[in-house]
C-alpha cells in the first residue's frame, strides 16, 4: 500500500512540470522588441526551452532585418483567467531584444 501511495503520489508530481513553447505575441520594429507568450495553468510549473526560444526570437528579428536576439529582464506573469480570487491560467511573457544589422544582399541581374 506504501509504495501504491508514492508512486501515485510521484505521478502526480511529473505532471506538474510542464514544457510549453512559447509563440510570437507582438513585434516592435522600430525597438527591436520580440515578445514571445507561453501559458501556464493553476498549480502548474511551466517551463520553456531557452534554446528554441532563443531561435524564434531570433528568426523574427531577422525578418526584421536585425542579425541575433538577446533575452531581457525577467518573464512577466499576468492572470488571464481568474475565477473570484483564485488565478486559474497564467501568461507568461519572455522578451527578447534584437541586435545588429543584417545587410540585405544586393542581387545584381545577370546580363547575357
Amino acid at each position: 500500500m506504501k509504495r501504491l501511495c508514492t508512486g501515485g503520489l510521484l505521478l502526480l508530481l511529473a505532471g506538474c512540470g510542464v514544457t510549453r513553447q512559447a509563440e510570437v505575441s507582438s513585434v516592435d520594429v522600430t525597438s527591436g522588441v520580440v515578445m514571445l507568450n507561453y501559458d501556464q495553468a493553476m498549480l502548474q510549473n511551466a517551463r520553456y526551452d531557452d534554446y528554441v526560444t532563443s531561435g524564434t526570437a531570433t528568426r523574427e528579428c531577422q525578418a526584421m532585418g536585425y542579425s541575433t536576439a538577446m533575452a531581457y529582464g525577467q518573464p512577466i506573469k499576468t492572470c488571464s483567467l481568474i475565477s473570484g480570487s483564485l488565478c486559474l491560467n497564467e501568461t507568461m511573457t519572455i522578451q527578447y531584444q534584437c541586435h545588429g544589422y543584417a545587410p540585405q544582399p544586393v542581387v545584381t541581374p545577370a546580363y547575357y
